[in-house]
C-alpha cells in the first residue's frame, strides 16, 4: 500500500505529531511524505519527497497573525502550480494534516483524501466556541484543506471519529520534574515584546523559546533561546509551567505532564481562540489580551495546583482502524 503523508509546515504542532504518526503509517505501508508551509523550525528527522512553499500565514510580532505580511508572502500561482503537479492518483490512501496543497490536488483531481488534524475536531458541534464567532475565520478552516473524510483530535474525545491527543513518546518515556523554571513559547511575539511582558515578574526564571534569536542570550532573570525540539523539549518537561499560544500540542502535552499551563490566544486566529475556549472549560488561564498579561501571570504563578489529564496512548489503534477503513472502501469501490 502507497501512502502520502502530507503535513501543514505553518507552527511546529503538526510537525512535532507527525514525528509520532510517521514510523507508524510506514509499518502500514509505503510512505512518502510532504511538507509545505514556511514558518515551521523543526526538521523531521525522516526523509521529505516533497517540500513545498504552500500557504503560511504569517506571525506577526504582537501576538497575532499577520494579515497584510501573509497576502504578501503568498504566492497564489506557484500554490496552483504545486496543485497541478502533484500525483495523488500515485498513491493508494492519501492523508493530510491540515496541508493544503493535496487536499485542494485530490479535491480537483476526484482523488478521495483522508482529513486527520486538529482543525477537523475544532468544527466538530460538541467541541468550544469563542463568544465572538470570526465567521471569515470559520470559513478558512472549512476550506483550508477540504477532505472527504474527517477526523481529528482534541483536548477530549468528542466522538467516535475525534480523539484525544497525540502525545509523542518522548514526552510519555520523559522524566518529568519541576526545577523551578517557567517555559515559554510565545512565536507570534517579537523577543522585547515577551521581554516587557515577562521583566514584570524579576524573581521568576524563564527560558523563551524564540523564532526571532539565532543564539541564546539573557536579558535578566529571562534566557532566550532559538527553536530546537530537542532543547525545548528539555525545558519542558523540567519545567514549573508553560506559557504558550493556544495552539494544540504544545497544551496537550503540557495537560499530559500535569505542568501549570496558561495561554495567550493569537489574534486574527479562530482556531486558537476555540483552543483557548475549550481550554477555559477545563479550567486553564487564558490571557484575552495583551494588557491583561500582569494580572493574570501574577494570579497563575500563585497557583500551586496544575491539571493533569493522562491521555491515553492509542495512535497506533486509530491508524489502525482509518487505514483498515478506507482501504475496505476501496475494495469495494474497485469491485464495482
Amino acid at each position: 500500500m502507497k501512502i502520502l503523508y502530507a503535513i501543514q509546515g505553518t507552527g511546529n504542532g503538526h510537525l512535532a505529531r507527525a514525528t509520532e504518526i510517521i514510523p507508524l503509517l510506514r509499518k502500514q505501508g509505503e510512505t512518502d511524505i510532504l511538507v509545505s508551509g514556511i514558518q515551521g523550525d523543526i526538521r523531521l528527522p525522516f526523509e521529505v519527497k516533497y517540500k513545498l512553499y504552500g500557504f503560511s500565514f504569517i506571525f506577526g510580532e504582537r501576538g497575532d497573525v499577520d494579515i497584510w505580511k501573509t497576502i504578501y508572502k503568498a504566492r497564489l500561482c506557484r500554490l496552483i502550480n504545486d496543485i497541478r503537479k502533484i500525483p495523488v492518483k500515485n498513491y493508494d490512501l492519501v492523508i493530510t494534516d491540515f496541508e493544503p496543497v493535496t487536499a485542494w490536488a485530490c479535491k480537483l483531481k476526484r482523488k478521495e483524501c483522508v482529513g486527520l488534524s486538529h482543525q477537523n475536531a475544532v468544527l466538530h458541534p460538541k467541541a468550544a466556541r469563542p463568544l465572538k464567532t470570526d465567521y471569515f475565520g470559520k470559513l478558512v478552516l472549512k476550506h483550508y484543506a477540504p477532505a472527504k473524510y474527517q477526523y481529528g483530535f482534541h483536548f477530549k474525545q468528542l466522538d467516535k471519529q475525534n480523539f484525544t491527543p497525540v502525545i509523542r513518546s518522548s514526552i510519555r518515556k520523559a522524566a518529568v520534574s519541576n526545577k523551578g523554571h517557567y517555559t515559554v513559547y510565545l512565536p507570534a511575539f517579537s523577543d522585547l515584546e515577551i521581554e516587557k511582558i515577562l521583566k514584570q515578574h524579576k524573581n521568576v526564571r524563564w527560558e523563551v523559546f524564540s523564532k526571532h534569536c539565532q543564539k541564546s542570550y539573557s536579558k535578566g532573570s529571562i534566557r532566550f533561546n532559538p527553536v530546537s525540539l530537542e532543547g525545548f523539549n528539555q525545558s519542558f518537561v523540567s519545567c514549573a509551567g508553560i506559557l504558550c499560544n493556544a495552539g494544540f500540542e504544545t497544551p496537550a502535552e503540557a495537560l499530559y505532564m500535569g505542568k501549570k499551563l496558561c495561554v495567550f490566544p493569537m489574534k486574527n486566529q479562530y482556531e486558537q481562540a476555540c483552543n483557548a475556549a475549550m481550554l477555559a472549560e477545563l479550567g486553564i488561564p487564558v490571557v484575552s489580551k495583551i494588557s491583561a498579561f500582569r494580572e493574570v501571570l501574577t494570579d497563575w504563578l500563585q497557583q500551586e495546583k496544575a491539571i493533569q489529564i493522562l491521555y491515553p496512548d492509542n495512535t497506533r489503534e486509530i491508524l489502525f482502524e482509518l487505514i483498515g477503513t478506507h482501504k475496505a472502501s476501496q475494495n469495494s469501490g474497485n469491485k464495482k
